[in-house]
């Protein structure tokens, strides 16, 4: 029986086909981030595993590769308490609370104290473990309400100055949440330092304190400051803290939820489609669990690489 050889064009035609068939796995990359775990009001959550968890992005399901509680050699932390300088000087009443909440802190975690003003942040307290030395460093606000005054240009200066570690990222901020250089409502600085923390991975907490000059007797004007506030740790997947539209009398109760919060964390990779962009892009995502009694947190969008 005669044989027909089968010309070259056809084997590149089907490595052609081959190649645009091959499974979405060749085209995946896993991304990171951290995702925090409570049971109600703020309790301890019951043990959850990979297997209690899906990952969707979209109507679509993602793989997950490892689930890891942010414990042991796991454990390490960089906190950032940012005081805005904006805050009235009444906030040293809560000091004491302040320094018993860091020196609380176990030695995985290294505390660092910021005072914003000007759109930038001044350190305090450079990253440390050592947190009496860091207790030191804390002081009243200066209570300056300059018109040019920007909480969120002061955060995106603190996180563009952020050196990328190992350790988890986390900012507990304390201020009024008002814009006072662009202007409230829907100041465009507060989207723009949502975006920048969840491309660096950072998750921001807000604690709201009063602020001075006259944006602070405004009752709309606070309330707008709540909810940019609000904003930032919806999409960081933090946590936001408030009593009423005052600062509170003791900061203890939310440093104690806090706290949970931070002894509650995980480290979620999970594979997704690499991104198209060269420069990569922030891509939404939402993690669910079928167990009762369980919250979970997290930044709204992850970075995903680009080629």
């Amino acid at each position: 029986m005669r044989k027909t050889a089968l010309p070259l064009g056809f084997f590149l035609a089907l490595a052609a086909i081959l190649s645009a068939a091959a499974p979405i796995h060749a085209q995946t990359v896993p991304v990171t981030t951290v995702v925090t775990v409570l049971g109600p009001k703020y309790t301890p959550p019951p043990a959850i595993s990979k297997d209690d968890l899906a990952v969707y992005e979209g109507k679509q399901k993602r793989d997950i590769n490892s689930w890891v509680p942010a414990q042991g050699d796991k454990a390490a932390l960089e906190l950032a308490i940012v005081i805005d300088d904006a805050d009235s000087p009444d906030l040293g009443i809560q000091f004491n609370d302040i320094t018993t909440f860091i020196k609380s802190q176990p030695k995985t975690t290294g505390v660092a104290i910021f005072y914003a003003s000007n759109g930038t942040v001044q350190a305090a307290s450079q990253f440390n473990t050592d947190h009496d030395a860091v207790v030191k460093a804390l002081r009243m606000p200066f209570g300056r309400g300059a018109a040019y005054n920007s909480i969120y240009l002061s955060l995106m200066d603190l996180i563009s100055r952020w050196p990328v570690t190992r350790a988890r990222r986390e900012i507990l901020l304390l201020a009024d949440g008002i814009d006072r250089f662009r202007g409230d409502p829907f100041s465009p600085d507060v989207p723009a330092a949502v975006e920048k923390a969840q491309k660096a991975g950072i998750i921001i907490h807000t604690l709201f304190t009063s602020g001075v000059g006259r944006f602070s007797r405004n009752f709309f004007r606070v309330s707008q400051g709540q909810n940019n506030l609000a904003q930032l740790s919806d999409g960081t997947g933090g946590d936001s803290f408030f009593q009423g539209t005052q600062t509170p009398i003791s900061f203890s109760p939310f440093l104690q939820q806090l706290e949970t919060v931070l002894k509650n964390q995980f480290f979620l990779t999970y594979a997704t489609e690499r991104s198209k962009k060269k420069g990569g892009e922030l891509r939404g995502f939402r993690v669910h669990s079928e167990q009762r009694d369980v919250e979970i947190s997290h930044a709204q969008k992850v970075f995903v690489p680009g080629p």
